[in-house]
């Protein structure tokens, strides 16, 4: 079985007509296929205080998808998603909750989740 392993990518381009302020974000991170089970129970008991800091610093509309094979796609929108990923860097609840999710992953150039993004270009939208 050939196993591809996937940079984490991220795109933040067009904001929506509806909501000029808001731009869309999405991501693409490689879970381990020996641990795609305890990721999703992981995601079932999000802490209140990891969900209150990611509302705090912007993150809204956020989900996260799973493929069989561990392909994960995130998506958000925010106002400004440099500044919410760097609101995040300075939450407590965020460093813990990174240290606990960085095991369900594939390597990590940046070490963490939240730290690994690359940006993709948004190449088409219907609203």
């Amino acid at each position: 079985m050939l196993t591809v392993v996937l940079p984490m990518r991220l795109c933040v381009e067009r904001a929506p007509e509806s909501s000029p302020m808001m731009k869309r974000v999405c991501f693409l991170l490689q879970v381990k296929s020996d641990r795609l089970d305890e990721y999703r129970e992981s995601h079932k008991h999000v802490w209140p205080e990891m969900l209150a800091a990611l509302s705090r610093h912007g993150w809204t509309n956020y989900s996260i998808f799973l493929r069989p094979d561990g392909l994960l796609i995130g998506y958000c929108e925010t106002p400004d998603f440099a500044r919410a990923l760097a609101g995040m860097q300075d939450e407590e609840v965020n460093a813990r909750w990174q240290r606990g999710m960085v095991q369900y992953f594939e390597t990590l150039p940046g070490g963490s989740a939240d730290t690994s993004i690359v940006p993709l270009q948004e190449v088409f939208h219907l609203d």
